[in-house]
């Protein structure tokens, strides 16, 4: 077992009232599965995601995680979970823009701790693979959206992670990259890699083995 998410409840307090983002969530992630998340805007999706990868805290609730019961572990320990095994891929690309392409794709590996030499090898490998090359000295200001996804994709995918975790990953790509993007995913997904993706596309849901359907929160029966 990869992860397990047990009663899960996240909420927000708003005016005296909680508001749950989460109920009562129970999933199971077997190693090498490919999963899709589905459901409205609002419905709990990229929450789900964000606790699955350990960026947000849940109210109520166990997770366990390669056996390691996260919701007991701290914040360094879990930090360095999700650091050695998830790679993220997020709708607004989170690189960081003061970083040149080339430095966004290697920042991953300095937090491994990598030679210098390993590192080189893996960033030139990555460019290749996504067509960027004369992009790396280019700082993602100077990049269109489509180009920012790909480095976002590139970064998650170079530290080899576990489990990919995919927030609407063709969001901002036209339809050829976006199929490219998605046809990587199922490619890795064969070579054991677990992948959730979060998204709306029909077809791109149709990547994953499962489908998921969320609505307020909460799983909704019968749909995955």
């Amino acid at each position: 077992m990869l992860l397990q998410l047990n009663n899960i409840f996240k909420w927000v307090q708003q005016g005296g009232q909680r508001v749950f983002l989460l109920k009562d969530i129970n999933l199971e992630v077997e190693e090498g599965e490919f999963i899709s998340v589905m459901g409205p805007s609002g419905s709990g999706k990229s929450t789900l995601l964000n606790v699955i990868g350990m960026l947000d805290d849940f109210d109520e609730g166990e997770y366990s995680f390669l056996d390691e019961p996260v919701h007991q572990l701290k914040e360094k320990h879990r930090a360095n979970l999700y650091k050695q095994y998830i790679g993220f891929v997020f709708q607004a690309y989170h690189l960081i823009d003061e970083l040149t392409v080339y430095e966004n794709l290697e920042m991953p590996l300095l937090y491994k701790k990598m030679k210098g030499s390993e590192r080189k090898a893996l960033v030139a490998d990555m460019l290749d693979r996504f067509n960027i090359v004369g992009k790396k000295d280019l700082f993602p200001s100077q990049l269109s959206g489509g180009q920012q996804q790909l480095v976002g994709v590139a970064r998650a995918l170079i530290t080899k992670p576990k489990l990919i975790l995919a927030d609407e990953p063709t969001g901002n790509l036209n339809s050829k990259q976006g199929e490219e993007i998605m046809q990587l995913f199922k490619e890795l997904n064969e070579q054991g890699v677990t992948i959730i993706q979060v998204t709306h596309s029909e077809k791109n849901a149709e990547y994953g083995k499962r489908v998921i359907h969320l609505l307020d929160g909460r799983k909704v029966d019968g749909l995955g």
